[in-house]
């Protein structure tokens, strides 16, 4: 197998991780939906709405398949956890059957956000064990009957991660005012609706972690998580190797105090160089802010890894779902629990004890 090389200029390593695997070609699976649409506060339909085509051109490369090499010391919640086996989500979308606040209910199954589930509710469009719903402060669980816009919640959908090589000139939003194009509006048409976990400027290109699941989002959003966000960039100017050093106990600019950043110097070309950061907290404009009060320029930004989720070879607009069990082990044990990734140990005492059940009456009707 050929050693994966860095496709972006002036770089001198690999892009990948050491101990990663080179990413095997990807191949159409029907059980992979590799996009996405933007919210709407239309009655929902059994059908996705449509949204524009953002697949690659026919014949590009479907190289870069995710390979998760072990984070960095450091990224929490990175552990592996190793689940007996992958959970089927619940009615309302509660994979342990319990109670939840009606919205969340909603937003699970896919129908739309939380906060549309509540201008639905005001509408008088949901109804719950057959009194229609004047506020959201309700919950609801498996045994409860509720109707949106005259039919049946749907089942939640199961949790899900998709990576996508966000390109330059698209805005990380479902609704543009100055009318630019969005992340969204790219997505293939028979994407379920997701969200970003995180957002990436108008010019800012490279990784943008996609979901279906609000809970999720928040988690890996959070700086108390851990994860390393890592960009290459590309900006005009000279800066010492000791003022990136200092930049390890963390910088203020503009009245705005950003936490600890690694940054080094990979090459120099002309008059530009290019840098390889990491930061945690993923602040607006974080990076372009930081290297401006250096006095450079940036010119080109690419976010190559956010957390264990890498960029590798993925092509410039494509969008490739994360295996269930990868992103169980990365969350780890609990959270992988708590999203219904993973068994919890009831419920795999359960499975245990039905198997029994069933190896037994087996053995019953044999002896007849």
């Amino acid at each position: 197998m050929a050693k994966p090389t860095n496709t972006f200029p002036g770089a001198r390593k690999p892009l990948r991780k050491p101990g990663s695997t080179k990413p095997g070609a990807a191949k159409p699976e029907a059980s992979k939906d590799h996009s996405s649409k933007p919210h709407s506060s239309k009655p929902h339909s059994a059908k996705p709405h449509s949204a524009k085509s953002g697949a690659p051109r026919p014949g590009a490369s479907q190289a870069g398949r995710a390979t998760f090499g072990n984070p960095k010391a450091g990224d929490a919640q990175s552990r592996s956890a190793k689940p007996d086996a992958a959970a089927k989500s619940a009615p309302l979308g509660a994979p342990t059957g319990e109670p939840m606040r009606i919205a969340k209910a909603m937003a699970r199954a896919g129908l739309c956000s939380r906060r549309e589930a509540e201008r639905w509710i005001a509408d008088g469009r949901v109804s719950v064990n057959g009194k229609l719903l004047k506020t959201p402060a309700c919950e609801v669980g498996p045994s409860d009957k509720v109707i949106v816009d005259g039919r049946p919640l749907p089942l939640a959908e199961p949790v899900k991660l998709w990576r996508y090589h966000k390109p330059r000139g698209v805005v990380t939003t479902h609704a543009d005012p100055q009318g630019r194009p969005t992340v969204f509006e790219k997505m293939p048409p028979e994407m379920e609706r997701v969200i970003s976990i995180g957002r990436l400027d108008f010019n800012t290109e490279g990784l943008l972690l996609l979901t279906n699941d609000g809970g999720l989002a928040r988690f890996m959003e959070l700086p108390a998580t851990g994860w390393v966000r890592r960009y290459r960039v590309r900006a005009k100017g000279r800066v010492t190797p000791q003022d990136l050093e200092n930049l390890k106990q963390g910088v203020e600019v503009e009245g705005v105090y950003y936490g600890p950043v690694e940054a080094a110097v990979d090459s120099v070309q002309g008059a530009n160089m290019w840098l390889t950061i990491a930061i945690r907290e993923g602040k607006n404009r974080e990076v372009r802010k930081i290297l401006s009060h250096l006095g450079l320029e940036v010119n080109r930004l690419i976010r190559t890894s956010f957390g264990p989720f890498q960029l590798l070879d993925l092509e410039p607009g494509s969008v490739e779902q994360v295996k269930r069990r990868v992103l169980a082990e990365q969350l780890g044990l609990k959270m992988a629990q708590d999203l219904g990734l993973a068994e919890s140990p009831e419920e795999r005492k359960a499975r245990h004890t039905r198997g029994k059940a069933a190896a037994a009456a087996k053995r019953d009707e044999y002896d007849e």
